[in-house]
Formats: C-alpha cells, sequence, structure tokens
C-alpha cells in the first residue's frame, strides 16, 4: 500500500506575525547573508591565491568555507523572500529538498569540524610526521568520506520523512522545513521516525563533540611538555577552531540534544545556526589566524600595487615621452 499524501504545498509561520517586525528581520537578515557570501568567498580565494591550498589545514578550511556558504544559502534566501511575501509557502518537493540539504550541508560542517580537530592534533602532537599523514591523498579520501557520511545521514532522514502520510494539515511551525516540525503534520504514529531521527542526528552531534574533546584534551596534554612560544603558537592556530566549535555546536546541542518544546524556542535558537554562525566563521579565522590576514594583506596589497603600478607605468611613459620630445621641440625652435 502506498504512502497517502494529500498535501502538494506547505505553509511556514516564520519568525513573527508582525509585519514590522518582519520588514527589519528581512532588512538584518539580507546583511547577514551578504555578509556570509562575501566573507567565505573571501577566504575561498584567500586560500587558492594566497598559496594556502597545499597545507592540509587550509585545503579543510576552504571546504567548511564551501559549506557554510552552502549551508546558509539553503535557508536565507527563501527566509528573506517569506519575510517580505504575504504567503510563505513552499511545495512539498521543494520542502523535502530542503530539508534534505539541510542536514546534509549541517552534517557536513560537523565532520568537517572533527577533522580539522585531528589536523590539529597530528600537526602539535606528531610535527615531524605531519605532511606524511596528511599528505594531499589523504586529504582528498578524507573529503570523500565527509561527504559520504553526510550523505548517509540525510538519506537515512530522507527516507522516514518520505514515508510519512500528509492528509490536511500543512502549516508549519517554523521558517524552513526541519523534521521536528514535519513529523507534527503527519496523520499517523510518528514515534518510530521520530525516534530513528533523534537517534541519527544525535550520533552525528554527540560523536562528533566527543572525538573533539578527546582530540582536544590530547592536544591540551602535549602542550604541557613544550615550550611557552610553543604552546603560545600552537594556541594560536587551536585557537578560532575552538571558537567556532563551541558557536556551531552550542546551539546545535540545544536544538537535537535536548527533549521536545516549544517551536517558538527551536526558531530562535536555529536564526543563530543558519543566518549568525556561517557569517561569523569567516570573521574568526580571519581575525585570529595570522597567517589567513597576512594572506590577505599580500593579497590586497597585490591589488592595490597592480592599481598603481598601471598608474606608475603610465606615468612614466608619459614622462619619458616629455624627456625625449621636450629637447627635440626646443632645437627645433632653436
Amino acid at each position: 500500500m502506498g504512502t497517502i499524501n494529500n498535501v502538494t504545498m506547505f505553509i511556514f509561520l516564520g519568525l513573527s506575525q508582525n509585519p514590522e517586525v518582519e520588514d527589519i528581520c528581512s532588512v538584518v537578515f539580507s546583511f547577514l547573508y551578504t555578509a556570509t557570501l562575501l566573507g567565505n568567498l573571501l577566504i575561498m580565494m584567500t586560500v587558492h591565491m594566497g598559496n594556502l591550498f597545499k597545507s592540509p589545514m587550509y585545503f579543510f578550511l576552504n571546504y567548511l568555507s564551501f559549506v557554510d556558504l552552502c549551508y546558509s544559502s539553503v535557508i536565507a534566501p527563501k527566509m528573506i523572500v517569506d519575510l517580505l511575501a504575504k504567503s510563505k509557502t513552499i511545495c512539498y518537493v521543494g520542502c523535502i529538498l530542503q530539508l534534505s540539504e539541510l542536514h546534509f550541508f549541517g552534517s557536513s560542517e560537523v565532520l568537517l569540524l572533527v577533522v580539522m580537530a585531528y589536523d590539529r592534533y597530528v600537526a602539535i602532537c606528531k610535527p615531524l610526521h605531519y605532511m606524511t599523514i596528511m599528505d594531499r591523498d589523504r586529504c582528498n579520501q578524507i573529503m570523500l568520506g565527509i561527504w559520504v557520511g553526510a550523505s548517509l545521514h540525510s538519506t537515512i532522514l530522507l527516507c522516514f520523512v518520505l514515508q510519512l502520510p500528509f492528509c490536511g494539515p500543512n502549516v508549519i511551525d517554523h521558517y524552513f522545513c526541519d523534521v521536528h516540525p514535519i513529523l507534527k503534520l503527519a496523520c499517523t504514529d510518528t514515534h518510530i521516525a521520530g525516534v530513528a531521527e533523534t537517534a541519527n542526528s544525535r550520533t552525528i552531534a554527540l560523536g562528533g563533540f566527543v572525538i573533539l574533546l578527546i582530540s582536544y584534551s590530547v592536544i591540551l596534554q602535549s602542550l604541557r611538555k613544550q615550550s611557552a612560544e610553543g604552546r603560545r603558537k600552537a594556541l594560536s592556530t587551536c585557537g578560532s577552531h575552538i571558537v567556532v566549535v563551541i558557536i556551531f555546536f552550542g546551539p546545535c546541542t540545544f536544538m537535537y540534544m535536548r527533549p521536545d518544546t516549544t517551536f517558538a524556542e527551536d526558531k530562535m535558537v536555529a536564526v543563530f545556526y543558519t543566518n549568525v554562525t556561517p557569517m561569523l566563521n569567516p570573521l574568526i579565522y580571519t581575525l585570529r589566524n595570522a597567517e589567513v590576514k597576512n594572506a590577505m594583506k599580500k593579497l590586497w596589497c597585490r591589488k592595490v600595487l597592480w592599481k598603481a603600478n598601471d598608474k606608475y607605468f603610465e606615468g612614466m611613459i608619459l614622462l619619458t615621452r616629455m624627456i625625449y620630445i621636450c629637447p627635440v621641440l626646443v632645437n627645433a625652435t632653436v
């Protein structure tokens, strides 16, 4: 027997029912999304053009920026349009795709943060073998594993959602499609699907968090044996990653590691990890990472110098012509 589905479209309640609040939110989130795009694109350009891509650390940072950009793009554009629209709707297929992409890029970020912690562990605890362990082939294999793991997580959730029958209710008390709000609309017992979704999400989030704690515990233990200069340098490279882990795992833990509560709380927390965190990551890596800052300065100086050199050479050519032409004209006049 096939799945009964009489719903072809869902309606979002959104963040607020107040038009004035929605207008303000549309401006704020447009700014956040623009900053997210520019910041992450700048990181990616810096890594590629600043010859940092050969380093495993910046290899993964490049992909983290790509995932942040995609993760935000799954939610933000639709959200901004809905804030300006009277009718906040999304078709069934669009909702399923949004849910799938959200969990694909979200789990990709979790796995990337775990891998970046492992990269720091190898760099600090096994510096002599770092480039051997984290060579380009190994990095490519790790990224392939991340994409496969994220696809598996997303596909499992998708299979449960696609089996749900929807008989009539189609109002989602959220501003995007996620598993918990959709389960509330299904006209069947969703206990098994809810438990499976919770177990799936918690396995990714909790497993990643435990590995991160172990990695940094070993790193801190190793730093006790190093000199003050070595500790300072190591902590400077780990500091930005630790901050990113905290601001990403904090809201995610609140969302997926607790009992069900009201969707009003969910929406406020979701705003942070879908809109704010992807914007903050480039800023954190830029401010706290000297190598990234230096690479950006070099790229900026190179760009400025290119423009300055063009004007300089034009001026020199003009001056040279005047130096040679003026005496000729004077001699001709004489």
